[in-house]
Formats: structure tokens, C-alpha cells, sequence
């Protein structure tokens, strides 16, 4: 895919893609590691980023040995998290020129592997709550990331064929869930030492060429 590329809809992940909200959520799963004498190093964090909270929530308990103790881990993961992200959100670098730029120009949509409320408690302080034509979160779907019901609904709100549709990505898992749904990606890695299979990989929501890109239609 190069940058002449134009979609039908625009989709964005949110957690470490629109919002720096996924260090947030690594200061939640680091407290819960650290209440139990465990280091949370970036080697471990990498099985975690861009996972849905059930999927989260299973891995802890198995790191753990707590299998059965689920709902408490959850329980706390989603106080913790949401705690640090109303104080602590913030956009990622070029997220709200680029939102800005594309609103209007095409349709556009969050498909978020979170639930709902912590997507708007991430979108309000970064300044991109409202912005977008639809929000699909893992409340709205059946099976979150990997799978593709969220890119799938997200296109369907948008009234887009997928194959048409182009998203942008930060995670493996996100990157598996577009990738399955039929969109081309564009991958702005969290994780920059690990390979990432987008169709385009850039540093930044803030490339240059991608602002270009997007004030060009």
C-alpha cells in the first residue's frame, strides 16, 4: 500500500494509538504484578498490549496461579486503569491534527478493545471525544480482538466495505482483527524492536507524509 491510496472509511484503535492511554494501562497491570512480588518487564507487557480485558484478565490469572480468581483481578485491573487514565490520558503525537484533518473528508470510527467507558474516559481529556462518525467498543461485539467483529461493525456503521476501508494500529492483536476483517493497516508500533506487518509502518500519527496524505483529499 503507499500513501495514494484512498479508503472508503478510516478506522483507529485507541489504546497506544490515538491515546497514550496504553502506558496507563501498563501502570494498572504493573501495581497487580507488583502486589504479588512480580516484576512487569517490557518482555511480559508485550503478551499483554492490545488485548481485551477478559483476555488480559485469563493471562494474569494463569502468570498468577489464580485461575478462579478472574472476576477479582478484573475487578481491580478496571478501577486501576480507570483511575490513571482520567488523570493521566493524553493524545498521541499527531492524533488530533489527524483526526482533524480527515473528519469531514471521510468517514472515520474508534474500534477500541476496551470497554466503552474507558474509551470515552480516554478520548475526553486527549480532546477527541465527538470526533468521530461511530465508536464500536468490546461492549458492542461478541468477540473482541484478534477476531474481526470489531473492524467488521465498525465498517458496517460507516456503511464502508472493509476491503475499501483502511485502518491504523498499534498491537499485534489489532493488526490480526483489521488484518482479518479485510482492511489494509497502517502500523505505528508501540513496541518499535518487534517486527510489524502492516501494509505501512510509520514512527508517528505525525509522519509527515501522512499529514500530507491526509490534507490531500
Amino acid at each position: 500500500m503507499t500513501l495514494h491510496f484512498r479508503p472508503e472509511a478510516v478506522v483507529f484503535d485507541n489504546d497506544g494509538l490515538l491515546v497514550d492511554s496504553e502506558a496507563c494501562w501498563t501502570k494498572a497491570e504493573a501495581t497487580i504484578f507488583a502486589e504479588r512480588g512480580l516484576d512487569y518487564p517490557p518482555s511480559i507487557k508485550s503478551e499483554f498490549i492490545g488485548k481485551s480485558v477478559p483476555d488480559t484478565v485469563r493471562l494474569m490469572a494463569e502468570r498468577f496461579g489464580e485461575i478462579g480468581n478472574e472476576a477479582a483481578i478484573g475487578t481491580q485491573l478496571l478501577r486501576l486503569a480507570a483511575e490513571v487514565i482520567a488523570a493521566e490520558a493524553e493524545p498521541m503525537p499527531g492524533a488530533v491534527e489527524l483526526v482533524t484533518s480527515l473528519r469531514g473528508r471521510m468517514p472515520i470510527a474508534v474500534a477500541s478493545n476496551s470497554p466503552r467507558a474507558l474509551v470515552e474516559a480516554a478520548l475526553r481529556p486527549a480532546g477527541l471525544w465527538g470526533r468521530f462518525d461511530a465508536l464500536v467498543s468490546f461492549d458492542d461485539v461478541a468477540v473482541g480482538k484478534p477476531a474481526p467483529d470489531l473492524y467488521l461493525k465498525a465498517c458496517s456503521l460507516l456503511r464502508a466495505t472493509p476491503e475499501h476501508c483502511l485502518a491504523f494500529e498499534d498491537s499485534e492483536t489489532g493488526l490480526a482483527s483489521a488484518r482479518a476483517a479485510g482492511l489494509a493497516v497502517v502500523g505505528v508500533p508501540t513496541l518499535k524492536n518487534l517486527e510489524f506487518d502492516a501494509d505501512l509502518v510509520v514512527d508517528s500519527l505525525a509522519d509527515p507524509d501522512l499529514v500530507e496524505w491526509a490534507a490531500s483529499w
